[in-house]
C-alpha cells in the first residue's frame, strides 16, 4: 500500500494539515488509503484470491511480459507492495515460534508445540521464498538489493530483541533510547523505508525523491512504534493494566531519568512470588515520573519528520492519506 501511495503522491491536489490538530482514527486512515490505491491491502483476501475477473486480468498481464508495455509499470507498483507485506507476515508467523524451554505443564501437550513451531517455520519461509522469487521478477537490481538489505535488518533486529541481558535475571535491558532507536529501525522501520525508497526507484524519480520516500518510510514507522508502545499507560477504555514490555519506549525513557538502579529497584519491588510482575505497580511508577510525556513528545517529533518528508512531494489526495496515517499514530487522548 505505501508503494502506491507513494508513488501517486507525485500527483493531483491536496495540502498537510498541523500535527497538532489531530486527524481520523486509524480505522478509518487506512480505509480511505486502501480506496485511493484502489484494492485490499491485505493478500490474504479472499475475494481477491478467488475472484475470476483478477484470475483473468492477471492472465493477460502476463502476456505483456517482455512487451514493455506501460501497464507493466503499475503492475510491477503493486508487485512491491504485495512484496513487502509478504516479508512483514512473513516475519510476524517466525515470531509466532514457542520456546519450549519455557513452556508449562498447563500450555498443554509438549509434540503439540513442537509441531506448531514446525509449521511457523514453514510457513514463514514459504511466505518468505514466494516474496524473493516475485522480487527478482521485478527485474531491477538496486530494488533487490534494497529489499534484501531490509530483509537482513530485520534478522538483525529481532536476534537484537531476544538476546536478552543475563545480569542479575532481570527483565529488561541495560540500553538507552539511542540504543532502542536503532534496534526499532532494524526490526520495525528498516522494511517500510526501504520499501518505500525501493517504489521510488521503479517509478525512476531521482535520488531526492528516494531518499524522501526513505525518510517518510522510516520516520512514520517510528512513530507507530512508540505509539504502540504508548497504548498500555494512555488507553482509558479499561480498567484492566495491560501488560506491557519492559523494554518498551517509555519503560525506556523513564530509566533514563530515573537511573538503572533505580529502575531495577522498582522491578524486584513489583515482583512477586514465582518472579511474577506485578504490572500495574510498574505502570504507576513510569506514569509518576517523565517517560510517558516524553515517549509522547518522541512520537509527535518523528511524526513531524514524516511530514516534512511528504512536504518535498506535490500536493495530492495520496499525499494527504500518507499524512492522515502520520496524524493518526500521533494522536492520544
Amino acid at each position: 500500500m505505501w508503494g502506491a501511495l507513494l508513488r501517486r503522491g507525485v500527483r493531483g491536489a491536496g495540502g498537510l494539515r498541523c500535527l497538532s490538530s489531530g486527524g481520523p482514527p486509524w480505522s478509518q486512515v487506512v480505509s480511505e488509503a486502501e480506496k485511493i490505491v484502489g484494492y485490499p491491502t491485505s493478500f490474504m483476501s479472499l475475494r481477491c484470491l478467488l475472484s475470476d475477473e483478477l484470475s483473468n486480468i492477471a492472465m493477460q498481464v502476463r502476456k505483456l511480459v517482455g512487451t514493455k508495455h506501460p501497464l507493466l509499470d503499475t503492475a510491477r507498483q503493486r508487485s512491491l507492495a504485495e512484496i513487502t507485506e509478504l516479508i512483514h507476515t512473513a516475519f510476524l508467523v517466525h515470531r509466532g515460534i514457542v520456546n519450549i524451554g519455557e513452556l508449562k505443564s498447563c500450555d498443554g501437550p509438549l509434540k503439540d508445540m513442537q509441531f506448531g513451531n514446525k509449521m511457523a517455520v514453514l510457513s514463514g519461509d514459504f511466505l518468505l521464498a514466494n516474496a524473493c522469487t516475485s522480487l527478482a521478477q521485478l527485474q531491477n537490481t538496486k530494488v533487490v538489493e534494497l529489499i534484501s538489505s531490509a530483509i537482513g535488518d530485520l534478522v538483525q533486529g529481532i536476534y537484537y530483541e531476544n538476546s536478552k541481558s543475563s545480569e542479575e535475571n532481570c527483565l529488561t535491558d541495560d540500553i538507552g533510547i539511542s540504543r532502542w532507536k536503532e534496534q526499532v529501525f532494524l526490526s520495525h522501520s528498516a522494511l517500510l523505508a526501504k520499501s518505500c525508497q525501493a517504489a521510488m526507484e521503479l517509478a525512476k524519480h531521482s535520488a531526492e525523491i528516494e531518499d524522501m520516500a526513505f525518510q517518510y518510510g522510516k520516520h512514520m514507522s517510528m512513530s507507530h512504534k512508540l505509539h504502540s508502545d504508548l497504548q498500555p499507560f494512555v488507553k482509558e477504555t479499561s480498567s484492566d493494566t495491560m501488560a506491557f514490555s519492559l523494554n518498551s519506549a517509555p519503560a525506556i525513557l523513564h530509566q533514563e531519568f530515573c537511573g538503572r538502579e533505580a529502575w531495577l529497584k522498582q522491578i524486584r519491588e513489583a515482583q512477586g512470588k514465582g518472579n511474577i510482575v506485578d504490572y500495574k505497580k510498574l505502570q504507576e511508577a513510569i506514569k509518576a515520573g517523565k517517560g510517558v510525556t516524553s515517549a509522547i513528545d518522541l512520537c509527535r517529533c518523528h511524526g513531524n519528520r514524516a511530514l516534512a518528508a511528504l512536504e518535498r512531494f506535490p500536493p495530492s489526495e495520496a499525499r494527504d492519506a500518507l499524512a492522515n496515517i502520520v496524524y493518526a499514530v500521533t494522536r492520544f487522548p
